[in-house]
């Protein structure tokens, strides 16, 4: 999510270069708003999965780096030390995932983090500038509790849930933001539309549409150079949500609160023809626990989008520690339930949250990519205990969709990723038996929970 840093430095750029309005390119808008039913036999299987696969979850937690949240997990590659900006070596220190600050994490602050040597910014990085991101306990008391928080580790205690996902299934340990800037909004967009339309950082209110024709949001040019204009933030991308309305194929986006929150965890409020068309009532889930119901009740659709609440996303800040639970009660639900051998779960954390990762990321083209971040790949078809080094980004995901369901690729991202379709599952075995992931809360405790309006970052 966005900080307060990113936003003010925004502004100073708006009042310096005008708000000429500039649009990323868009591919041809398809009919949205069609069939709901089930996808059809003929529409399944052109990928690896070979049928097996009838329902994708996809579940977006935030704000994480691989070496933060999997520190020393079984063959991933981690790291016990990292490099500051003089080269000084700093210790991977734990720190609990429940902190009251957060770290800057930006456009701005990936070219701190990266301290890239290439002619285009935040290539050839070096991964030695994290100390150089603004972080929120350093002009605050309590002060921060340990030197250089930037470059630490969330305790094992807290993340066991997410070890235990990783060895009972598959821990993919080279995946990497499609969008190099750090941002949530811009990140969102990319799982729904393999792409930003040429975005960066952050609206200046709320994140799509309901901000109106005065709510504007930088762009980024060929050569990463930033803000290059300005453009609403509510725009007519083709979205995966379209390609699966005009194949007859139901999906669904589980988010919390979609009045009020400046709409910061449903990607398709930024969508002008979703937002304001059919889609809108029948296609996006409120509140995010509905999904437990639809499971238990035998409607989950076949690809199906899930936010967390604040309190629930891992993001820096929010003083909980349920994130973890919550990714479990989901994976159970799927698990216990009929739908576990036709399934594949895909968890993956939208950006990096200013967290320190030793990887430098590949330079693919003029958006991404940026700092590497977990993904949990869950099915009864997972390899078991399997670490994935195949380079992987949010494409990666679009792509195994689009080819379980017989869909075309949306951008560049999604037709340049690797799809975790041959390294991450094993269609030739038959389906595992699913064991339940302990947790300190389950569903039960989520459905309970009171809604939680907190805004990350509020300005």
């Amino acid at each position: 999510m966005r900080t307060t840093p990113c936003v003010a430095l925004a502004a100073l750029c708006l009042s310096a270069c005008g708000p000429s309005a500039v649009s990323g390119s868009a591919p041809a808008l398809p009919v949205a708003g069609s069939a709901r039913a089930v996808a059809p036999d003929r529409a399944i299987g052109r990928g690896p999965s070979r049928g097996k696969i009838k329902h994708v979850v996809i579940l977006v937690q935030e704000n994480r780096s691989l070496n933060n949240l999997f520190y020393g997990f079984p063959r991933a590659k981690t790291v016990s030390y990292g490099l500051d900006s003089n080269n000084k070596k700093i210790k991977i220190r734990p720190l609990s995932i429940a902190t009251w600050w957060d770290i800057d994490h930006s456009a701005g602050s990936f070219l701190k983090a990266c301290d890239g040597t290439g002619s285009i910014p935040g290539t050839d990085c070096k991964m030695n500038g994290f100390n150089l991101e603004p972080v929120g306990c350093g002009r605050a008391q309590p002060k921060c509790p340990i030197p250089e928080p930037q470059y630490s580790y969330v305790p094992h205690s807290e993340t066991k849930p997410y070890f235990d996902i990783g060895r009972q299934y598959v821990l993919a340990d080279q995946m990497y933001a499609s969008n190099f800037d750090a941002s949530s909004f811009v990140s969102h967009q990319y799982i729904i539309a393999g792409q930003a339309e040429s975005s960066v950082n952050y609206p200046f209110s709320a994140w799509g549409c309901p901000g109106g024709p005065s709510d504007m949001i930088g762009t980024v040019g060929q050569q990463r150079q930033f803000p290059t204009g300005y453009e609403v933030a509510c725009w007519d991308p083709t979205t995966l949500g379209d390609e699966l309305d005009q194949a007859g194929i139901s999906w669904a986006f589980y988010t919390a609160t979609i009045n009020g929150d400046e709409g910061i965890w449903s990607a398709y409020q930024a969508i002008n023809h979703i937002y304001n068309g059919p889609d809108w009532g029948k296609d996006i889930i409120t509140p995010q626990t509905q999904f437990f119901s639809d499971v238990s009740n035998g409607n989950l659709r076949a690809v199906n989008w899930i936010t967390p609440t604040w309190e629930n996303s891992d993001h820096a800040g929010n003083k909980s520690t349920t994130g973890p639970s919550w990714v479990a009660s989901v994976v159970n639900a799927i698990g216990e339930s009929k739908y576990w051998d036709s399934t594949a779960i895909f968890v993956f954390w939208d950006d990096y949250g200013g967290w320190y990762d030793p990887e430098p990321p590949a330079y693919k083209d003029y958006d991404g990519l940026g700092v590497r971040i977990p993904m949990l790949v869950v099915s009864a078809y997972a390899k078991k205990g399997h670490v994935s080094h195949v380079p992987y980004e949010h494409g990666s995901i679009l792509k195994f969709v689009e080819d379980t369901f017989g869909l075309a690729r949306l951008a560049p991202s999604d037709s340049r990723a690797n799809s975790p379709a041959r390294d991450a599952f094993d269609f030739k075995d038959p389906p595992r038996s699913f064991v339940r992931i302990e947790s300190p809360y389950d569903k039960g405790y989520f459905k309970r929970q009171p809604t939680d309006h907190r805004v990350p970052d509020a300005e």
